[in-house]
């Protein structure tokens, strides 16, 4: 018998899961500015993904995914903020790295 499968599943369900509450919570403290950020992330996982096991393959892939769609949802859940949908932070957000250079970049959605 091989779970392999079920613990890969049971890894996506939570990795996924774990996504909507960090984009929540990163738009909310941080602002939508920071999506560069886990996009790099992202990307760095799923090259990592590249150069180990198959196993870890899989986990890194996945949460590279995952972080890579968070990047994307950020601008997204600014939007929802905004509608209303969540709530807005009142306090101001810390500005990112190279704030410059993220606001002449166009933030990518899905």
């Amino acid at each position: 018998m091989n779970i392999i499968g079920l613990g890969l599943g049971l890894f996506s369900f939570f990795i996924i899961g774990f996504g909507f509450v960090w984009v929540i919570r990163g738009e909310y403290y941080l602002g939508y500015l920071w999506w560069p950020y886990p996009l790099l992330l992202g990307i760095i996982l799923i090259i990592a993904s590249l150069f180990v096991s198959p196993i870890w393959s899989a986990l890194l892939g996945i949460t590279g995914a995952s972080c890579i769609w968070g990047a994307t949802e950020m601008k997204e859940q600014a939007v929802r903020a905004d509608l209303g949908w969540f709530r807005r932070n009142p306090r101001p957000k810390p500005a990112p790295p190279l704030v410059e250079v993220i606001k002449k970049i166009h933030a990518p959605h899905l």
